[in-house]
């Protein structure tokens, strides 16, 4: 429970993040606290789908 939570916290606030006042896509790491398993694949799908790139996001995963 605990882990979704903090998936729900983060996947809000880089939903409220905008693009920059210039029009550039903010650069934004994820730390996954893991090697890559099932319970990040919502990071993965959304990456994959465009949705990071959608909200002006550029988004790199990084296994833990």
């Amino acid at each position: 429970m605990k882990n979704l939570l903090i998936a729900a916290a983060l996947t809000t606030g880089m939903a409220a993040s905008t693009a920059s006042a210039d029009g550039h896509a903010n650069d934004v790491t994820l730390q996954l606290q893991w090697v890559t398993q099932a319970q990040f694949a919502g990071y993965y799908v959304a990456l994959d789908k465009g949705f990071y790139e959608a909200e002006g996001l550029n988004v790199t995963v990084l296994a833990g």
